[in-house]
């Protein structure tokens, strides 16, 4: 844009210097034409009309241009000697036309080097000779002086101008990107909370700061859930790896009893095997259940088959009777079908069912519940048991999560079996939620999307 600006005023610059300047000739050859016509045309008195106006220079030369017939009185300025033209020893003669005379226009420098003349040179029709009339450039010089003068000292302040605003404006423009190049530096120091400021929508750079704090905000994230993944995974492995210790530490103590003679004694040898066998058992239910999470973590799909749900709930509370007779179980469901896999929908019936006996006291009443609610077939659990506190609720679903403070624990479990429920449901495209009061009881609930053309008639409690 400097260039440009700079290239523009140069042409209009040198346009106006030559418009005024051809301007200013052609009122100079104006009035030498005027001059030439009053030393042309005398009066009576022929010395009277032979004079010139004051600064005029008049010479008389033969038609060839080549010979001085006469200078004429008059070129002299009032009270001072004026410098003559350098005029050419031969001037060549005029052609053309100028209605009744042949008229010639050229410039020659002063005789003293000072400046420059205007000369005409003319030859009537029918005259003797070439006359030739001169005047000073000096006012046309000096006027073109001053312009040029004015025109480069303006073009200067104009460039300058230019490229002070020019300057300014960019580095005005340019700022958010420099705010844009300090965030990605804290961003690669590690603060990954740093936003770009002043992103708007009206300007090109306000949009981009947009869209790398939409692209900053996702990094964050992902970063973050990296970290909590990490936590999650060194936790997972450290409470997997504490009781994987205990049986194994188990099977060990059993091995080294055999060892030591065991296997001459039977009563030690049953008790030794069924250790063995106990802790195996126990071992292996652990890193099934870790199979089972990792695959669901994996996105691995399940089985998508038509499933009644009230069918499944209702064989899992009936196991659940058979397994501890003497505990009251209340069921109410609605025939509603889901799209999942069977075999993990009755786990995670099982798991809450089995969380309900390994925590509550034996002969607790309980309540399941299986009903639409909100496109949804929702299964609820209620146990009448000591409760959880909210300190306890808000972790319940976390892998190898234990609340024995509130709950004696007397099954043995790992803590995987609510975290086994989240991960089907979730797999399923359902939700988990629990809710509980200290001393009145616990109700976890799991929400799963129900199947198309799922009914809607309710049967009784059974």
């Amino acid at each position: 844009m400097l260039a440009l600006a700079t290239v523009g005023l140069v042409a209009a610059d040198v346009a106006t210097y030559s418009a005024l300047s051809s301007f200013l000739v052609d009122r100079t050859d104006s009035s030498l034409d005027g001059s030439a016509r009053s030393v042309s045309r005398p009066g009576h008195d022929d010395d009277e009309g032979r004079l010139a106006p004051p600064g005029t220079f008049v010479q008389v030369r033969s038609l060839d241009g080549k010979t001085v017939v006469a200078t004429v009185p008059g070129t002299s300025l009032p009270g001072e000697e004026a410098p003559s033209p350098a005029l050419p020893d031969a001037i060549e003669p005029p052609e053309g036309s100028n209605g009744h005379e042949a008229v010639a226009y050229f410039t020659v420098a002063s005789s003293d080097d000072g400046g420059r003349y205007r000369v005409r040179a003319s030859i009537e029709d029918g005259a003797s000779g070439m006359l030739v009339v001169a005047t000073s450039l000096a006012d046309v010089d000096s006027t073109l002086h001053r312009l040029l003068l004015i025109e480069l000292v303006v073009t200067a302040i104009v460039v300058g101008g230019i490229a002070g605003l020019g300057l300014w404006v960019v580095r005005l423009g340019l700022r958010p990107l420099g705010e844009i190049e300090d965030t990605a530096a804290a961003i690669a120091a590690g603060d990954l909370s740093r936003r770009v400021e002043r992103a708007e929508e009206r300007t090109e750079i306000g949009r981009l700061g947009l869209s790398l704090n939409a692209m900053l905000a996702r990094i964050e994230s992902a970063f973050r859930a990296q970290e909590a993944s990490e936590r999650k995974l060194r936790r997972f492995v450290a409470d997997a790896s504490h009781e994987l210790r205990t049986p194994l530490a188990a099977v060990r103590a059993y091995a080294e009893l055999f060892d030591r003679g065991a296997a001459e004694r039977p009563a030690d040898l049953e008790r030794s095997m069924r250790g063995i066998s106990r802790e195996s058992e126990r071992m292996s239910v652990l890193v099934d259940d870790l199979l089972l999470l990792a695959r669901l973590d994996d996105g691995r799909p399940l089985e998508r088959v038509p499933v009644a749900l009230d069918e499944v709930v209702g064989e899992a509370v009936e196991t659940a009777h058979a397994v501890e007779p003497e505990r009251p179980i209340e069921l109410t469901a609605e025939p509603l079908a889901v799209i999942g896999d069977r075999v993990r929908l009755r786990q995670i019936l099982d798991n809450l069912l089995a969380n309900v006996r390994a925590h509550t006291p034996a002969g607790t009443p309980v309540t399941v519940t299986l009903s639409r609610a909100s496109g949804t077939a929702e299964i609820a659990v209620h146990d009448e048991g000591p409760g959880l506190d909210a300190e306890h609720l808000a972790h319940v679903f976390e892998r190898f999560y234990r609340a024995d403070a509130s709950r004696a624990r007397a099954s043995g479990g790992v803590g995987l079996g609510l975290a086994i429920v989240a991960a089907v449901a979730e797999a399923h495209g359902g939700t988990v939620s629990a809710s509980s009061e200290p001393g009145h009881g616990a109700t976890f609930r799991i929400a799963l999307p129900l199947a198309d053309g799922s009914p809607a008639t309710s049967v009784g409690p059974s």
